[in-house]
């Protein structure tokens, strides 16, 4: 048995990253990772590492975004862990997060945004979850 567990934000971050690209159906299929830094290092106050966005449903392959993007969230690589700030639907952010037991906490920007930590490697299907039902919301408003 396995006791050792993923606590390093870079690597919680790539992990993360690998489950927004991985998905080809639904609103997870219209998600992908843009403006990664592959070279990004952890930083007391996070780092920048990638952004995830909507695709408009273009005929891309899943993952790569082909038509117009929306930016709905930003990670962040701290020493000990991903920081993901949602910038759009901050209400469902945080009750996704907080659903999927991961701290939330909101930041008082216009407009707000909400920020969800993802502290374990093991916790980054539950971030995942998070950004789907961001995503599954931005769709529903959009039509």
């Amino acid at each position: 048995m396995v006791t050792d567990e993923i606590l390093d934000g870079t690597r919680i971050g790539r992990l993360f990253s690998s489950e927004v690209h991985g998905h080809e159906r639904g609103a997870l299929g219209r998600l992908g990772v843009t403006e990664a830094d592959p070279d990004v290092e952890a930083a007391e106050g996070g780092a920048f590492a990638f952004a995830v966005a909507l695709d408009d449903g273009g005929d891309g392959d899943a993952g790569d975004l082909t038509g117009v993007e929306r930016r709905i969230a930003e990670a962040y690589v701290h020493p000990d862990r991903l920081r993901i700030e949602f910038l759009v639907e901050a209400k469902t952010a945080a009750e996704a997060g907080a659903t999927a037991g991961l701290r939330v906490r909101p930041k008082a920007v216009e407009p707000p945004r909400t920020l969800v930590f993802v502290e374990r490697a093991a916790d980054a299907k539950a971030g995942l979850r998070v950004v789907r039902d961001v995503a599954k919301a931005v769709l529903d408003d959009v039509g």
